[in-house]
């Protein structure tokens, strides 16, 4: 009789519990559905500022051609405003939006442009390029003349499979990764024929 009565009195609390489970895992649910920006907007945590990219150019005000105050015309559109297709373009093409000049060029920009001289040839960037690149192999080669060594020694070489094992070991001890040496691959010794040439 004290079984069965145990039984019966453990089933509301079984269901009460299944029940509460139940409950926090979809509440749980519902909050990994909502991204954790949306969480923080949706508590007022983070304060929405405005894009500074996305701000919208108001057309520049422009002076009347006399100081007569007149009054706008309901419905018209604002006389320095510009038509949707221009604001567009200007949208598309970022470089019309900069308001670069129109016409021809000023006195003092011919001016300029012909104290500059005459005009850079077409291919300048690849001939830069070219004079840069023999100018380096240039160094290098009066570097290991003069100097008898190599102007760029080889970089280090971890051994992958030593820096593996250093690493497991670390984490077994707990320590932290950057603790100890990293091994290296030392370069083979070269013998003294190969060294006696080796500057060229």
């Amino acid at each position: 009789m004290d079984h069965e009565m145990r039984t019966i009195s453990s089933r509301p609390r079984r269901a009460g519990c299944v029940r509460g489970m139940l409950l926090l895992t979809g509440s749980m649910a519902l909050l990994a559905g909502c991204s954790g920006d949306q969480l923080v907007r949706t508590f007022g945590i983070a304060r929405a500022t405005p894009d500074e990219y996305t701000v919208t150019t108001r057309a520049p005000l422009s002076m009347p051609p006399d100081f007569n105050l007149r009054p706008p015309s309901p419905g018209a559109p604002r006389p320095q405003e510009q038509s949707e297709q221009k604001q567009a373009e200007e949208a598309l093409v970022p470089q019309l939006a900069l308001g670069a000049p129109t016409g021809g060029e000023s006195p003092g920009q011919m001016a300029l442009m012909q104290q500059a001289g005459p005009a850079a040839p077409a291919d300048i960037r690849q001939k830069v390029d070219q004079d840069a690149k023999n100018a380096t192999a240039d160094d290098g080669f009066v570097d290991k003349l003069l100097l008898w060594r190599k102007s760029n020694p080889q970089p280090a070489e971890v051994d992958a499979a030593a820096e593996s094992q250093r690493l497991r070991e670390n984490a077994a001890l707990g320590e932290a990764p950057n603790v100890g040496q990293t091994p290296i691959i030392q370069p083979k010794k070269t013998g003294w024929f190969t060294n006696l040439f080796s500057w060229l």
